[in-house]
């Protein structure tokens, strides 16, 4: 053997094996990466696949609901207005049954709205939504609540309006920006509905 090979092996013999390592982390890496984008991907998909399925949903629930009426639009002169309130909609479910959400005509979008309390009726002012108007004849009552259609509160934190739509009772959940005027607006919506049934039975 010449001198200086039996170094030169030696040195071979430590290098290798420090290649070999190299060679592993490196496959590693790029194994990790690879699994990494399949559970980025398979995540991707199954959100789609929920996003899907919700919205077949709705379609599917807004054609149950296709027998529910146009909704009222504001007469030209509903009055003076009693009450005015800043907030917004959180959506309508049949009444009594908070989970029972119903999206047809709209009503299922939730939105920023202007509600304004007149002697003939609720007007519901929806930016970038479908409007709709409660006749005073339609009004049911008014209480405060926590809870509609997939949004919960604190406890009275939702002022909750029943009215009647067809042949459905509807319940519809506004808070406004101001929640202390919750109060003022259920006392004025169960006066209302107060005097229209008093009228009706002296009739």
């Amino acid at each position: 053997m010449a001198p200086g090979q039996g170094h030169v092996r030696r040195r071979e013999a430590h290098v290798t094996p420090l290649i070999s390592i190299a060679a592993e982390q490196r496959s590693a890496e790029v194994t990790d990466w690879a699994a990494r984008i399949g559970w980025v991907v398979g995540l991707l998909l199954f959100v789609a696949l929920v996003y899907w399925l919700m919205r077949e949903g709705w379609k599917w629930r807004g054609t149950l609901q296709g027998d529910l009426p146009e909704l009222p639009t504001a007469p030209d002169d509903p009055g003076e207005p009693t009450l005015t309130m800043s907030g917004r909609y959180h959506g309508s479910t049949t009444a009594g049954q908070w989970l029972d959400r119903i999206v047809a005509h709209g009503l299922g979008t939730r939105s920023r709205a202007e509600l304004t309390l007149t002697a003939a009726g609720l007007d519901v002012v929806r930016p970038g939504a479908t409007d709709f108007f409660v006749p005073a004849a339609a009004l049911r009552e008014a209480r405060l609540d926590k809870g509609i259609a997939g949004k919960v509160l604190t406890e009275g934190g939702l002022l909750v309006v029943t009215w009647e739509h067809g042949d459905r009772l509807i319940d519809s959940g506004f808070r406004s920006d101001r929640a202390a005027e919750h109060n003022a607006w259920v006392e004025a919506l169960n006066s209302m509905n107060n005097t229209s049934t008093t009228e009706g039975a002296e009739r």
